[in-house]
């Protein structure tokens, strides 16, 4: 059975953790709680005809107090940058994620995720935002870890890239 890492990065607070527990066990909750360092979670799925276990790598947030370790990114075969659409802040920060590991993510899918859809009526980023986003050449989808919306489709979309990248 083929096995695949997938890492989900960003900013603190965009909802990393909330996809990936809306995705692996389909729950929700409002309680916050900071991810420290990274939790691994695994699910399989049907994809391309194939069942594929994704290996999902939580990893804290990017912050003046935790940054990213390149370390963390060894062996991805294809990540997520997650922004909260409701923090212009979250955006720049996922560009300078993209930025300083681009060696490391040029090889590999990547989706942007806009998340918390659920409070679209508050989003701070607009059509700029996502000309940048999109301009950089990686699919870009909205989501809300409350609802559910596009999370499934979201981790089926990048497994498909994966299962085609090799």
């Amino acid at each position: 059975m083929l096995k695949k890492k997938v890492c989900i990065l960003g900013s603190f607070s965009v909802g990393k953790t909330s996809l990936v527990r809306r995705f692996v066990s389909n729950t929700f909750s409002d309680d916050y709680l900071t991810t420290v360092g990274v939790k691994v979670e695994q699910k399989l799925v049907r994809s391309n005809e194939k069942d594929l276990t994704l290996v999902v790598w939580d990893i804290h947030g990017d912050d003046v107090y935790q940054r990213l370790q390149k370390s963390y990114l060894r062996g991805a075969a294809g990540y997520f940058l997650v922004v909260d659409g409701t923090r212009e802040q979250s955006f720049e920060v996922a560009l300078e994620i993209r930025q300083r590991f681009s060696e490391q993510l040029s090889d590999i899918p990547g989706i942007f995720l806009v998340n918390k859809f659920d409070l679209k009526d508050n989003w701070r980023l607009g059509t700029v935002e996502f000309e940048k986003m999109e301009s950089l050449g990686m699919p870009l989808l909205k989501t809300s870890a409350m609802t559910g919306e596009k999370v499934e489709e979201s981790f089926r979309l990048l497994s498909e890239m994966m299962l085609s990248n090799g």
